[in-house]
């Protein structure tokens, strides 16, 4: 049976020590009276508590039963509903939302760690509340008061949960040749047609209500996706109470049957003329939902990085316990541990290396959202927005290659379902396919992010990170610079080549910057060592990781290096009838 227990260590050590976050809390208006360090730790441990005790032990029995549809009713695998419970009461579904509304106020550095620990938990359950709180934050961003006052408190306290629904059949992740339609109503009100799908969480009991973020076109709008509008619609129109009223002409037309993530519903949403109320303006709906599907994107690096976790501690029991073969040429008949085993020891470091790096990479990208949003640091906001795609992206990445090979630690006995880790690789595996597949997450950080500004972003940062290396240098701080220096010549190059050479390098180059990004992770964290409180042992697996890492890992950057100065004309030279 698969087992999980939240890394409350790591986590502490890159929230206080790699990056200082409870100093900076406390120099905060808005925080300092809200949240310290001990706070933040024992928040921390109750939500690994519901995490370890309700959710991860039954992760198995979600993946069985799944979400089945029954008379139009979606029923989900019955501990949900306690698990649910107690997230909602314990306020973990208001963690990061604004107080004014009922959220607990906290920051995003907090917050993800704690979805973390969910999606290594189940990840399928981890979608009910996640998918709400990117819908609030769309919310709270676009709505006006009225109806921010009337739906965010009740999402953020858990009894109503929220959806986004973008795709359409006929139109993939091309928004703009979508035909759901909103028609105008006399009382202000839109009448919303069309179909939806994939749209996760869409049509489920754990909540009174939910809440559809919908994209819809109005008459006339302009063509593309420069005429589209968001609307909520929510399945029960609130009574004048506030409180669950008529059922909405919404409905699931099915449920779809997945490789992953069983747990969660995936639905089909019908909407037959079903009233829903415009959010912020007309055919300005596109960026209202980017809001939330940024968020979601973040919370896509939380699913690699929570199941590689899961999957590692799991492949490390393992390897500690099962006996067989001999580590050395000596000629012995006793069967050793396979973790004595030179390739399985590359296996399990790998996936070490990785996991605590991108758990470094997570906090750096969430602390750079909280202060843009407490500083109005406009340096930060863009920081957060240059490494969206590589935390969406690489992170989902790595944490499918580190299932995978955490499964192949297992041999045989990680192909069949008794080890829980066939689910692993099967859940993850979606994270780099929504929320716009990574292929897509690759072009907008090479056309959107970097060549948009001829790579003045990514320069800035990555000079920047140059000139901290070697103010204060580390083990590997030489051969970071040579990388950085490397990556600084590419990209130049690069931002010469045209759209389509561009387009061609996206994928690569995205992963050579993260690899470098990564180092710099490593960087961060070998130098907060040098002052923090932790066990000898800590520091020991710490600096050992890290050498491993740049010694067997960061070299994977030099082989894109050399990828990327290759020409991209043999992408073109084939015509599609000689495929």
């Amino acid at each position: 049976m698969s087992q999980y227990q939240a890394p409350i260590d790591d986590i502490c050590f890159n929230l206080f020590n790699v990056w200082q976050l409870d100093q900076y809390w406390q120099q905060q208006t808005e925080l300092k009276e809200l949240i310290e360090a001990d706070t933040a730790k024992a928040i921390l441990q109750e939500a690994a508590k519901i995490c370890e005790q309700q959710i991860a032990p039954f992760a198995s029995v979600a993946d069985q039963q799944g979400a089945q549809l029954k008379d139009g009713a979606v029923i989900l695998p019955q501990h949900y509903y306690a698990a649910y419970q107690s997230l909602s009461e314990g306020g973990w579904t208001g963690l990061s939302g604004d107080a004014e509304f009922g959220g607990m106020g906290m920051p995003k550095a907090l917050s993800m760690m704690v979805d973390e620990m969910l999606c290594s938990a189940d990840i399928a359950f981890s979608l009910y509340p996640g998918l709400t709180a990117g819908a609030c934050v769309a919310l709270l961003q676009h709505a006006d008061d009225e109806t921010k006052a009337l739906y965010l408190p009740k999402m953020y306290s858990g009894e109503w949960s929220g959806t986004m629904c973008l795709t359409e059949a006929h139109a993939g992740s091309d928004l703009g040749i979508m035909r759901t339609s909103a028609r105008p109503l006399d009382d202000g009100s839109y009448a919303i047609s069309g179909s939806k799908i994939f749209i996760t969480a869409g049509e489920h009991n754990l909540t009174s209500n939910i809440i559809h973020l919908v994209l819809a076109k109005l008459p006339g709008a302009p063509a593309g996706s420069r005429g589209i509008s968001l609307f909520l619609v929510p399945k029960y129109l609130p009574d004048a109470d506030g409180e669950p009223g008529k059922r909405n002409a919404v409905s699931v037309g099915s449920i779809e049957h997945k490789m992953g993530i069983n747990g969660s519903a995936t639905c089909v949403l019908n909407f037959d003329d079903a009233k829903g109320y415009l959010i912020g303006e007309e055919h300005r709906g596109l960026a209202c939902m980017f809001t939330m599907m940024n968020y979601e994107r973040l919370s896509m690096g939380s699913q690699g990085l929570g199941a590689a976790e899961r999957a590692y501690q799991n492949a490390l029991s393992y390897a500690k316990e099962r006996l067989q073969g001999r580590i050395s040429e000596k000629d012995t008949n006793k069967a050793e541990p396979i973790i004595g085993h030179a390739d399985v020891r590359r296996m399990l470091l790998n996936i070490k290396a990785m996991n605590e790096a991108g758990r470094t990479f997570a906090t750096w990208v969430a602390s750079l959202l909280d202060k843009a949003k407490y500083d109005n640091c406009a340096l930060s906001a863009q920081r957060a927005n240059l490494l969206t795609p590589i935390t969406k992206a690489f992170m989902t990445d790595q944490g499918f290659d580190a299932c995978v090979t955490a499964q192949q630690v297992f041999g045989g006995h990680g192909y069949i379902k008794e080890w829980g880790m066939e689910q692993l690789v099967r859940d993850v595996r979606i994270a780099q396919i929504y929320e716009g597949t990574n292929g897509i997450q690759a072009a907008d950080f090479m056309l959107r992010k970097v060549a948009a500004d001829q790579g003045a972003a990514l320069i800035g940062l990555l000079n920047e990170i140059n000139a901290e290396i070697a103010s204060a240098p580390q083990a590997g701080s030489a051969q970071l610079a040579e990388y950085i220096t490397e990556l600084l010549q590419l990209t130049a190059d690069i931002m010469a080549h045209d759209f389509r050479a561009q387009s061609a390098n996206a994928c690569d180059y995205l992963a050579a910057v993260s690899y470098v990004l990564y180092g710099y992770m490593w960087y961060k964290n070998l130098r907060a060592l040098d002052s923090a409180e932790v066990s000898d042992s800590f520091k020991h697996a710490k600096h050992s990781t890290a050498a491993y890492y740049f010694a067997r890992v960061l070299p994977k950057a030099k082989g894109l290096f050399a990828v990327l100065s290759e020409d991209t004309a043999g992408i073109d030279t084939l015509s599609p009838a000689h495929f």
